[in-house]
Parts: structure tokens; sequence; C-alpha cells
């Protein structure tokens, strides 16, 4: 009997160790491999397992929606989002009329700016009213980016029954682009995106501006968008600032999650952004100000519970 006792309590005390010491595991919902979101995905994912000891598997997908989608029936724990399709699912509209309201995900924070680029080959596309009659990659359908190309196109005066619109990925319409199948596209990441650098360093590419009347209608009926300059050189070939409009990349959480462990994979990223800028150019954009300005959501409790001790309130639920 000493026996039996002394073995029980020993597999007791490995269970009970195994529990206080074994690992928890999160899988990321980024977006495609030619695209910011995945890159930088793992660079945060790295970074949440060296600080907090959480695996993170961090998977690519089809974006945005996918990655709410995904959150919403515990495919994903976490992921990072465009914050207008943020804003759609949390209020049932756009791309998610279908599903309705979904409450299933909480914000972590904001990001980085996510720049909408319209890239073309064709020298005679200098604005977006140049689009007309084009045959114009904007994304696959109900996509963010194809919301982002439909309300660009309506600020300019134009439908999606004036230009020859094709459904395409960010790479697929890079590699379009190049192989002259269409004139432009949108492309909706963090600059550089991986998908224009290549077409740059391959073929004469060039950004066309979304700025002046455009831009302010845009932002008039739609205030998550805002301006913002793409550096000169960002690309090869681009001599001048380009400027155009952005929505932010923000990371999102399952409002299973603990507020433990949000509040650790908070305080692993903005405690850390000189490592994560280190491993990623985009991690220059993290702060406590772009984390917490201009949701479109409502904040997990651990990630409130982190900003609080920042002195910076955020709506929590």
């Amino acid at each position: 009997m000493k026996k039996v006792f002394a073995l029980a309590l020993c597999l007791l005390m490995v269970l009970s160790l195994a529990a206080c010491g074994g690992s928890k595991n999160m899988t990321m919902g980024t977006g495609g491999t030619a695209g910011t979101y995945y890159a930088y995905g793992g660079v945060l994912g790295n970074q949440i397992k060296t600080a907090t000891g959480i695996n993170v598997n961090v998977v690519s997908t089809d974006g945005s929606k996918a990655n709410i989608l995904g959150i919403n029936s515990g495919n994903y724990q976490l992921a990072t989002v465009q914050s207008d399709v943020m804003a759609y699912a949390a209020a049932g509209t756009r791309s998610f009329e279908k599903e309705g309201k979904l409450d299933s995900f909480r914000v972590i924070g904001g990001l980085y700016a996510e720049a909408v680029q319209l890239i073309t080959m064709d020298p005679s596309i200098k604005s977006v009213a140049d689009l007309k009659g084009k045959k114009v990659s904007i994304g696959a359908s109900g996509s963010g980016v194809y919301f982002n190309a439909v309300d660009i196109l309506a600020a300019a005066g134009l439908s999606e029954s004036d230009i020859q619109a094709q459904y395409q990925s960010f790479g697929d319409s890079a590699d379009a682009l190049k192989d002259g199948k269409i004139d432009a596209a949108f492309i909706v990441a963090g600059a550089p995106t991986p998908a224009i650098t290549e077409l740059c360093l391959a073929s004469s590419a060039s950004l066309v501006p979304i700025d002046g009347d455009i831009a302010t209608k845009l932002m008039e009926s739609s205030p998550y968008y805002t301006t913002y300059v793409i550096p000169a050189e960002t690309y090869k070939g681009q001599t001048a600032d380009v400027t155009t409009v952005t929505v932010k990349a923000t990371l999102i959480v399952s409002t299973s999650a603990s507020e433990e462990d949000v509040y650790n994979i908070t305080k692993a990223i903005f405690d850390n952004i000189s490592t994560i800028t280190a491993n990623h150019a985009k991690g220059s954009e993290l702060s406590l100000e772009n984390a917490t300005s201009g949701m479109t959501a409502p904040f997990h409790k651990g990630a409130a519970k982190y900003f609080a001790e920042k002195n910076i309130t955020v709506e929590s639920k």
C-alpha cells in the first residue's frame, strides 16, 4: 500500500508540475504569404512565446474576414485584421451582413497603418479617375480590400461597373500586373508590401495617389480612414512621396482568452517595441497612442488592464 500511495503521490506531483509549467497554445490567423500580416504575425508570435511561454501557431489565411470568422468558430484565438473590417463585424454590416453582429472577439491593440496602395504599370493611369474602363483588381469579393476599393471608386465618382473588375489576392494581382493581364490593382497592407516590392524590382510599376477631394470625401463618409504618406524610395523607382489613405492593422483575440493571458500578451508586445522593430520594420509604428486610438470594437479586459497601468482608459467588455 505504501508503494501504491507513493506512486500515486509522485504521479500527482508530476501532473501538478505539468499543469503549472505546461505551455499554452494559440493559433494566430494572419493573411497571404505575400502580404505584411503573415511576416509580421510571425514576429509577434515569436515575441509572445519568448515573453509569456504561450506557443503561437501563425497560419496563412485569406485575411481579415476569414480571421474573424476563424475566431468566431474557435479555430483561431488571435488574429490580425483591418480596423474597418472589424467595424463591419461588430456592427453586422457590409461583408458581415449575412453573419450579423459578431461578439466573439476583442481588441488587443492597433499595430500599424495599412496603406491603400493603388499600383499600376500603365503610365496613363495617374489618378483614380483614370481607372474608368480599365481592368482593375479590387480584392476578393467581400474582402476588406474589396470594400476599400469600392469606397475609393465611389469617392472618385466611379462604381464597380465603371471598371472591368477582377477579384484577386495580393500575390495574384502582382502576377497579373506583371503579365499584362490587368491594368491596376488595389493592395491594402503595410508599406513596403512584399508583393509590391517584388513587382517593382522586376518591372516598371508606380503608385497612384489617393488624395485631395477623394480622400476628403472618403474620410467624411467613413471616419476609420486617415491620410498617409508613403515615403519616397519605399519601392524601387518611387522617386517622390505618394499620399494615400489608410486603415489600421489591429490585433484581436477571442473572448474565450483569459484576462491574465491577454494582459501578458499585450505587455509582451508593447513593452518590447524595440525588439519587435529589430525583427520587422513595422514595429516602429507600435505605440500606446496607435494601439488605443480609433478602435471600432471593445478591448479585451486583459488589454484594458495593461493600458490602464499606462494611464490610458479604453472601452472594454
